[in-house]
């Protein structure tokens, strides 16, 4: 008797076949109609905003400012990054309170629009005390959501609240990044470190936005050619800070030194080529997430360029490591302005 053509392995494989062209699909289709899906996402989270008001409300201490010390006004505001799972500003924060400079960091819904993202700073910066001078830091996509309040609010004196004394960008994608594309790996990434703290909801992850920030990420995005078109304000003090790794990782390093165990002298030319071409993308990696090319703005000076990952500007990745590299020209810049006394 013969056995039947569709048994269950079979039809798990279909299934599974099918699942991956409807994704594939999509994916296509999404790319091509980038603006389109990012109004749907966008109007998805309105309307979620509308329907369950109380579990998507941004009040609370999980979105604004999170206030340090105890402290009635900030010095210095730290703007994150793209699904940030917590950490960023953990070697910043020591470095500031020493120098006797207090910071708040904003949370905002990070995978929204970053326009959206941009007028829920500007809501909140009226807030802040009148009379008072702030610089803001933005890591990555915070260094965007920076630019948009500013050009877009402060610029216009629709946001009220403090004067802007400097604004530092840190690994900020200002002609977009391809990364974007994998947005859904730092999605986990996020949401995991949620887990872990016990703070994971479904309503919770979708108060985070709906995934249109990914969108205003590409390189040429709608976003993006908007954001760039418009002036930056001569009275504001604008710095870059970026990432370049110059070497090969300590991964490629340990990959490279078996092959030459392993193969000998035949491996000594496959080792160096791979290393001449590492040497060789240079600006076009950049941080492993920014390229070099993206960091540059017309109206600001060139960037400064660190040895550093884009994380690893601001971040260790343990407390044995050295002071992350983009710390000291943070601070250097806050003596320049006037924000730590000499």
């Amino acid at each position: 008797m013969r056995k039947p053509w569709l048994n269950r392995r079979t039809l798990f494989a279909l299934i599974v076949i099918l699942i991956l062209s409807v994704n594939a699909g999509w994916q296509a289709w999404a790319e091509r109609h980038r603006d389109e899906v990012r109004d749907w996402r966008t109007t998805l989270q309105l309307r979620l905003q509308e329907w369950f008001p109380d579990e998507m409300s941004l009040t609370g201490e999980a979105h604004g400012f999170q206030r340090g010390d105890g402290e009635t006004r900030p010095q210095v505001v730290l703007l994150h990054g793209l699904d940030e799972p917590g950490g960023i500003w953990d070697d910043l924060l020591p470095a500031l309170r020493a120098e006797g400079v207090t910071a708040w960091p904003f949370r905002y819904p990070n995978d929204q629009a970053i326009e959206l993202s941009a007028d829920f700073l500007a809501e909140k910066w009226r807030l802040l005390p009148a009379d008072a001078q702030v610089v803001l830091v933005g890591h990555s996509m915070g260094g965007l959501v920076i630019r948009d309040f500013v050009t877009r609010h402060h610029s216009a004196d629709e946001s009220g609240g403090p004067e802007i004394r400097g604004v530092i960008l840190v690994g900020t994608p200002n002609h977009g990044s391809e990364w974007a594309r994998f947005r859904i790996w730092l999605e986990v990434r996020e949401q995991f470190a949620r887990m872990q703290r016990g703070e994971f909801t479904l309503l919770g992850a979708l108060r985070e936005g709906t995934g249109a920030a990914n969108i205003d990420l590409r390189p040429e995005s709608a976003f993006l050619e908007k954001l760039n078109a418009r002036p930056w304000p001569q009275s504001v003090p604008l710095r870059i800070i970026g990432g370049l790794i110059a070497e090969p990782t300590d991964i490629m390093n340990t990959s490279l030194g078996f092959l030459e165990r392993e193969l000998g002298e035949d491996a000594l030319t496959v080792a160096d080529g791979l290393r001449d071409w590492w040497g060789g993308i240079g600006d076009a990696l950049g941080d492993g997430v920014v390229p070099v090319e993206s960091l540059v703005l017309q109206d600001a000076p060139a960037p400064l360029l660190l040895s550093a990952t884009h994380r690893g500007l601001l971040a260790r990745r343990d407390a044995g490591q050295p002071e992350p590299p983009a710390i000291r020209p943070i601070l250097e810049l806050l003596y320049e302005w006037g924000v730590v006394a000499d």
